[in-house]
């Protein structure tokens, strides 16, 4: 029913994300983390399940959280230059992003603004500090940001940074971060 109303059901593959394990976890992370910048409406918060369940990679607990961290900041960061090439047309796409604008509070453009505010005064460091909000769908910051700039690497850098801020944010808020990082 809820894929009826909001498009394709991914719930398989936010599954395999979740109990992903070893090298090839890594890679599915990578996957999903690249499309979550642009296509997929679904958190990328969930990149951090199977570092608590363990990923059988066989180091210690924080690098393997690092691995995580960092691939998926890469997939993201990769993702997201894709949506900034693509631009404002694909702005438009999503069924989250479709139903969101057609709610009875417009989130998506009162997020849009928001993001453009903190582009014009904050520039790439401001769309960093965007991207470290858990739970809000990243598309919206990357193809609000993507209007006003036109430096790819910067931007890479920027999503990157902010993806990385995100996770960490996420980990510190629910005070695992912290003991498994040794902060």
């Amino acid at each position: 029913m809820a894929s009826e109303l909001f498009g394709p059901d991914f719930s398989a593959f936010r599954a395999a994300v979740e109990t992903a394990t070893g090298v090839s976890g890594l890679v599915l992370i990578l996957v999903y983390s690249f499309l979550i910048a642009f296509v997929l409406p679904l958190p990328s918060e969930i990149v951090l399940i199977p570092g608590y369940a363990g990923m059988g990679l066989m180091v210690p607990d924080a690098v393997e959280f690092g691995l995580l961290i960092f691939i998926s900041g890469v997939g993201k960061a990769a993702g997201s230059v894709l949506a900034f090439h693509l631009g404002q047309e694909a702005k438009q796409s999503g069924p989250v992003i479709r139903f969101l604008r057609n709610s009875r509070f417009d989130v998506v453009s009162w997020s849009e603004k928001r993001t453009v505010e903190l582009a014009r005064e904050y520039g790439y460091a401001g769309l960093a500090l965007a991207l470290c909000v858990p739970g809000f769908p990243d598309t919206i910051s990357i193809y609000a940001f993507a209007v006003l700039e036109r430096d790819y690497y910067r931007f890479a850098l920027a999503t990157f940074a902010g993806s990385v801020g995100r996770l960490l944010v996420t980990m510190g808020g629910i005070g695992v971060g912290t003991s498994v990082l040794g902060l």
